[in-house]
């Protein structure tokens, strides 16, 4: 379980998301067509200790096109919503935040804005 609060950033993940390639792939390995963002989630500093476990739960990989960085997807959930984690495989990337993919606006579908505090569930 990963706990935070809600932040918004700069609109990474939705350049991402809206990919072709990438959103090809979520539906294909999670069987949903991502809507166009990520929820930004600041953890906790004892949850962020756990970031680093996710590599090693059952997940799917991202096969990137020529000058993009891999990823990783892993299932997951928050509140009764299905949903994933992405986590990208860039130098740097900050160890205490998670990307949330799902199939809906979560902010608007969970009815929360920055500052909000969430928690995402993962089966490891």
């Amino acid at each position: 379980m990963f706990r935070g609060k809600v932040f918004s950033g700069k609109g990474e993940g939705r350049k991402f998301i809206d990919l072709p390639w990438v959103k090809g792939q979520i539906e294909d390995k999670l069987g949903f067509t991502p809507y166009s963002g990520t929820l930004n989630i600041h953890l906790t500093k004892e949850t962020a200790k756990n970031k680093k476990l996710l590599e090693n739960t059952k997940h799917f990989d991202i096969d990137p096109k020529k000058g993009y960085c891999t990823g990783i997807l892993i299932k997951a959930c928050t509140g009764n919503l299905d949903c994933a984690v992405i986590i990208p495989k860039v130098l740097n990337y900050p160890t205490d935040v998670l990307e949330v993919v799902a199939s809906v606006c979560l902010r608007e579908r969970l009815k929360i804005v920055d500052s909000d505090e969430v928690t995402v569930t993962v089966d490891m």
